[in-house]
């Protein structure tokens, strides 16, 4: 793998391409653009990210490979409406622990416009919403985790998640801020917009950092409070 140089022109070219013509030809036919402006960037850019996302987190797993860091172009259509077979994005995440039972992890999505970022939970599963609401109710853990996310809209961060229109049966909130918490059954924060200007230079690596360093508090508190 070389240094990475930034998501270029052939990258967001091929992502605008996939998008309109998303089928198997077409992908076939352009292959090696798959191979050149996709996998290897994205390989480039894990590898790149892996030790100052370590700084912040330091068991964070990071595998430049599809399947690994890299989630694979090719859509689960199954069980889906929607049969385009391929994503027209590309998604990238670091976590910690177990990389199918990691609760938390830092992500990055490209298309061919815009720039997602973030670090969460997406989903928690029945046993993890269940010890989720207990530790949101438990003074320590609870407190702990609205003091996050009051800093973090402090900072401009918006968190996401809420699920739940009514709190869960059984639970009563001692404030709006948990009863708010409670109503979850996921958490994370992102930041999405067009393209920055480091999109196409390894200063993409330090616009992601500056994000991640400011989430990290929130990842941290879900990989230690939920990974039991």
């Amino acid at each position: 793998m070389g240094e990475f140089s930034g998501f270029g022109p052939d990258t967001i070219k091929f992502l605008a391409g996939l998008g309109k013509n998303n089928t198997k030809a077409w992908f076939d036919e352009n292959r090696s653009a798959y191979d050149d402006h996709y996998v290897t960037p994205a390989k480039d850019f894990v590898e790149a990210a892996t030790n100052p996302l370590r700084k912040i987190a330091p068991d964070i797993c990071a595998e430049p490979r599809i399947n690994g860091s890299i989630f694979r172009v090719n859509r689960d259509i199954r069980f889906s409406a929607d049969k385009t077979p391929y994503k027209d994005h590309i998604d990238i995440w670091f976590w910690e622990g177990p990389r199918k039972g990691a609760v938390s992890s830092f992500f990055f999505r490209l298309t061919a416009t815009d720039l997602i970022i973030g670090a969460g939970a997406h989903r928690l599963d029945k046993d993890r919403l269940a010890a989720w609401r207990q530790a949101v109710v438990a003074p320590e853990t609870g407190n702990k985790i609205q003091k996050i996310i009051e800093a973090l809209e402090k900072k401009g961060h918006s968190a996401s998640g809420i699920h739940y229109s009514k709190l869960p049966r059984g639970f009563t909130a001692n404030n709006p801020a948990q009863g708010a918490l409670l109503r979850h059954n996921a958490l994370w924060v992102s930041r999405e917009q067009s393209h920055p200007a480091e999109t196409g230079s390894v200063a993409l690596i330090d616009f992601c950092m500056n994000y991640w360093t400011d989430v990290a508090p929130l990842h941290r508190w879900l990989t230690d409070t939920l990974s039991a």
